[in-house]
């Protein structure tokens, strides 16, 4: 299977054209050769209809081209009537999402009134109890019946009134069913999204947009690529658009920097025809971050020089470190072979972060590029078999973006049986000036975490970001969200919507400021139950919105403390740390 044509040059998945309202009227035409679209979501009470509006015709005049609106029951499915009547009287025409979770009676009232509809399969027809059952080929085949008979009269509404269907998995939200079968994994949320749009197709219905999210970038890449390849076996008029993002990523610079690494390798290998940065902040917020990200692939993918036509160098639909053997740096750190991914710095970044770093401090240098003795390479031309001991990397001023540039240098490195270990660097071109702080914060996390989550690299360079102490806490930054490195409390916390059941902003630094001093304890953060339980499975302690007031604490999935007053809540969270022995002092 291949999800794109070569992981050398870039070239755009072909998705055919999908409208999204009426084109003539303010409506979106996604896929094809269309720009990627840019959306985001609303975070009020969906009966709240001027908040609704307020906030929608905000999000529209900061850029976003589709607004998504949670309609959890009925009630609030209808009252999407009295907002799309009030912002098409207010002269806006962006076309609205209504997002539904468990009720498809409520998916049903919002298709009258919004132009897409979103349900995730695993949660509109089927339950999440983590329960453990086999399931005959006979049981399983009348679960999709049963399926079947819940999804149809969407779909029909669908049809008849032009609407858009998208089918959104989403990792923490595998139902027990698909669980039993695939386990929780990319595999089954390719599966579960395929089985609706097997049914959606049986009715004739092709209005079809997919997304696979998860928290984790990895998870999230390896789940795009599984689909785009099982789609393109599946035939050519299997080619939907997708919508790309990575759910739970947080706020600040690490919700940047998980989108970055998620949404901006696909981009680069020519996947996605909508993008949503979904950030713990304000959603207007979201979207420069979508521009600037969007700004950032052309430079990074194209290039005109014929590149050999390798294998790919790494397996793109499971997560293989790339083997290297285990060398010593200057300074006596081991890198390559089974050691972590190593920070390394200019002499002259050294020098300027050196006076402020002390003995306790955990982001710090872990070698200097000029005393390693590092050997540049040009992976377009053959270059004599290196000294196997000897760090190896893509010399500066080559032709090629750099992600292109250094999946070749691996590509060749295999095909040769070289098993050097790689520096990766984040410009193969340092500019002047550098790039401003943000877009050097993009343009690295989705360089070097593209190639991380590729499973190349046993070092990295951070060179654009001109100030050195940004730059060396963006290297170990990138390192964390790429799930290479733990060097500090990593936090899962999802953007604000109408289900959440508290203010995710100031409950996550409320949380932050007790708990940021945890090194290796990750903390979920959900404002609901749709994803909270499921989303956070890899996280250590969930605090999950379960009644308006209400907080749930999990310890991995499970619940140990229901309904506890909001106030007393984070206080509760550190002693249930304290008590599985996670807890230090700062």
């Amino acid at each position: 299977m291949k999800y794109c044509a070569s992981p050398f040059t870039y070239q755009r998945r072909v998705t055919r054209e999908i409208a999204i309202g009426d084109p003539q009227h303010g409506g979106v035409v996604i896929g094809g050769a269309c720009p990627v679209a840019i959306q985001s979501m609303i975070t009020c009470d969906t009966m709240d209809t001027a908040a609704c509006v307020r906030e929608t015709l905000d999000l529209a005049k900061a850029g976003c081209q589709i607004v998504r609106i949670t309609a959890p029951t009925v009630k609030d499915a209808a009252n999407l009537k009295l907002i799309v009547a009030e912002l098409r009287q207010s002269g806006c025409a962006t076309p609205i999402v209504a997002d539904i979770h468990f009720k498809p009676a409520a998916a049903l009232e919002a298709a009258q009134w919004v132009e897409k509809v979103r349900v995730n399969p695993g949660n509109f027809a089927d339950t999440k109890k983590f329960a453990t059952q086999e399931y005959t080929d006979q049981e399983y085949a009348a679960e999709l019946v049963r399926i079947q008979e819940r999804l149809a009269p969407l779909i029909s509404v669908c049809r008849q009134r032009g609407r858009v269907l998208r089918i959104g998995a989403n990792h923490g939200s595998l139902s027990d069913r698909i669980l039993n079968r695939y386990g929780d994994t990319p595999l089954g949320m390719v599966e579960s999204a395929l089985e609706f749009a097997r049914i959606a197709r049986q009715h004739d219905f092709q209005q079809l947009v997919f997304s696979m999210k998860a928290s984790n970038p990895k998870v999230t890449i390896e789940a795009y690529r599984l689909l785009t390849a099982r789609l393109a076996e599946l035939g050519p008029d299997w080619n939907y658009p997708l919508h790309l993002g990575v759910t739970e990523a947080g706020e600040g610079e690490d919700g940047r920097i998980k989108s970055a690494i998620g949404i901006g390798s696909l981009l680069c290998d020519g996947l996605g025809d909508t993008i949503r940065v979904s950030l713990t902040e304000d959603s207007p917020h979201e979207i420069p971050v979508c521009r600037d990200l969007l700004a950032q692939i052309p430079v990074l993918t194209q290039h005109d020089r014929n590149v050999p036509d390798l294998d790919f160098p790494f397996d793109p639909f499971s997560f293989q470190r790339r083997e290297s053997v285990e060398i010593g740096l200057p300074g006596g750190t081991q890198c390559g072979g089974t050691q972590t991914v190593r920070v390394l710095v200019t002499r002259a970044q050294k020098e300027r972060v050196a006076p402020t770093l002390s003995a306790k401090d955990s982001v710090r240098p872990e070698a200097v590029w000029e005393e390693c003795h590092v050997l540049e390479v040009n992976p377009l031309a053959d270059f004599a078999r290196p000294n196997p001991h000897r760090l190896i990397t893509v010399q500066d001023g080559v032709p090629l973006p750099p992600i292109a540039a250094f999946r070749l240098l691996a590509a060749k490195l295999k095909q040769h049986g070289l098993s050097n270990p790689m520096l990766l660097k984040d410009s193969l071109r340092v500019g002047s000036p550098r790039l401003d702080p943000p877009i050097a914060l993009l343009r690295a996390s989705v360089v070097i975490g593209s190639l991380l989550v590729d499973g190349l690299g046993d070092a990295i360079l951070v060179r654009e970001e001109a100030d050195p102490a940004l730059a060396l806490r963006l290297a170990y930054n990138i390192l964390q969200a790429a799930g290479c490195r733990s060097f500090k409390t990593d936090y899962v916390a999802c953007p604000s919507c109408g289900r959440t059941r508290f203010n995710l902003q100031t409950v996550t630094a409320r949380i932050k400021a007790r708990t940021q001093h945890l090194p290796g304890i990750k903390i979920a953060i959900m404002g609901c139950i749709v994803n909270g339980p499921g989303e956070m499975a890899d996280a250590d302690f969930g605090y999950v919105g379960g009644a308006p007031g209400k907080i749930n604490l999990y310890v991995g999935k499970t619940a140990v403390k229901f309904n506890i007053p909001e106030a007393e809540a984070v206080d509760l969270l550190v002693d249930l740390i304290r008590e599985r022995g996670k807890w230090v002092e700062p």
